[in-house]
């Protein structure tokens, strides 16, 4: 997605491995991690999941809203599109964020990843092989 508009103005697509599910979320990210705890590796069937942190109001969901899987709390879940079952996004910290899972979306985000987290439970079969810090738990 080409635009001349500054991040904090841009609007990133995203959907699910089916297209059923679809959502838009501000370009305005504050921060974005790699997080290796058992939970995301599960729910993402993969060594990590990469996310980007921002406010819940900043994420609308666009098509599918009715047939998310919500696994968790109002306040604190992860939705997942209720056909294919691919991770979206999770509702953290008292549910004012959302963790989009990276790989959902579309267009490219203009944050990367910045550390890893959780590596003291990461896969035992993965090695991080890149130059990012690295923490046992969330990030200090």
């Amino acid at each position: 997605m080409a635009s001349d508009a500054p991040a904090s103005e841009r609007r990133l697509k995203g959907r699910c491995y089916c297209g059923q599910s679809r959502f838009e979320v501000a370009d305005a990210f504050r921060y974005a991690a790699n997080c290796h705890c058992s939970q995301c590796r599960r729910t993402t069937g993969s060594a990590f999941k990469p996310f980007a942190g921002i406010e819940r109001a900043k994420l609308a969901v666009t098509a599918g809203a009715d047939a998310l899987l919500i696994v968790g709390e109002p306040d604190t879940h992860d939705a997942h599109c209720g056909r294919c079952g691919s991770l979206l996004f999770s509702v953290v910290r008292d549910g004012a964020y959302v963790h989009v899972a990276m790989g959902t979306l579309e267009d490219a985000p203009g944050i990367r990843p910045t550390h890893h987290i959780f590596v003291g439970s990461k896969a035992p079969w993965y090695e991080i092989t890149d130059d990012l810090p690295q923490f046992e738990g969330h990030a200090s």
